[in-house]
């Protein structure tokens, strides 16, 4: 299977706050809100989720196009993803901006307070498709807006499968910006949350989700993950557990390139979700969504301890 992967190339700037932000938010105040948190720690890594999901199904042997914008400072960053087997010919490298930043302060529930500069990914938008080359699946994840609105576009006309995964744009598009990315995805990505958005912007019932997309894909965090298609029952699968979380950031990224690549070596629904689960797990207990070691031996062996030898045999055969 041929895949592209669009969305964002970023440096994260990930802190840590020895704390919980509940205690230090009063709810009353929320209209006035102005809160500090002091981090005790700072680890600059590389991310954006279209680089993350890309580095994750090449670190499980696939080979895909990585389609975003960055800044000239991300030399060492694209030469690096080019390293790792990911071709970044889809790459278009701004003149004017610099790459985008994310930063994002972790408390001790896990929870996360992060902002966003996109810089160079705008140019994204004016990246097309056809371009870059001829795609069994386009992962349209979380980009420009203008970009995943340009690339989902070009998916149907094209006639080419397409995974969409707004995440976390949802909280900044409106349902007229939300239909048409969801509308005929062959996959929808998102967590929890972000489907009560989804449902809420669009005015779609889940059941009406489901009439408009292949397959529905919802992480539900230490629960694991759902897998719904219309007129079929829900595929469940639990996490993998983790030993020691260490950084959140990047962990629904690790899914997805774990589910995908099960898709692509031909697995179904159950076994896919239960790699991306490991691949998750990984990130988890990792600070940087990038740096995560994948040693197959010991991956394959915590892959029989969470879901028996049964379903280690299937996968086996590609991870050897």
């Amino acid at each position: 299977m041929r895949l592209a992967v669009t969305g964002s190339i970023a440096t994260d700037h990930l802190l840590t706050f020895d704390g919980r932000f509940a205690e230090s938010v009063l709810p009353d105040q929320l209209a006035h809100l102005s809160v500090s948190f002091l981090a005790s720690d700072l680890q600059v890594r590389r991310g954006g989720a279209g680089a993350n999901i890309a580095y994750g199904l090449a670190v499980l042997g696939e080979r895909p196009v990585l389609v975003g914008g960055v800044g000239e400072d991300a030399a060492d960053y694209t030469a690096w993803l080019g390293a790792q087997g990911i071709d970044t010919s889809g790459v278009k490298v701004s003149a004017s901006a610099a790459t985008a930043r994310f930063t994002c302060t972790t408390d001790d529930d896990q929870c996360q307070i992060a902002t966003f500069y996109p810089g160079a990914m705008a140019e994204a938008a004016t990246i097309e498709l056809a371009t870059v080359g001829e795609f069994d699946l386009v992962v349209i994840a979380p980009n420009d807006p203008g970009a995943m609105a340009r690339h989902t576009a070009e998916c149907r006309a094209r006639g080419t499968a397409f995974a969409a995964d707004p995440s976390q744009q949802l909280a900044f598009l409106d349902g007229e910006g939300i239909r048409p990315l969801v509308e005929g995805a062959a996959w929808l990505f998102s967590n929890e949350y972000e489907a009560g958005l989804i449902r809420e912007k669009t005015g779609w019932s889940d059941a009406q989700v489901l009439e408009r997309v292949g397959t529905r894909v919802t992480t539900l965090g230490a629960q694991g993950a759902r897998i719904s298609r219309e007129g079929e029952d829900d595929v469940v699968v639990g996490a993998v557990p983790a030993q020691g979380a260490l950084e959140p950031t990047g962990v629904g990224d690790g899914f997805r390139s774990g589910f995908l690549a099960g898709q692509a070596w031909g697995l179904g629904l159950e076994r896919s979700a239960q790699l991306g689960s490991l691949v998750a797990t990984h990130v988890l207990e990792t600070v940087g969504p990038q740096e995560y070691p994948f040693d197959r031996t010991t991956a394959l062996a915590r892959f029989a301890d969470a879901y028996g030898e049964e379903a280690a045999a299937e996968v086996r055969p590609h991870l050897a």
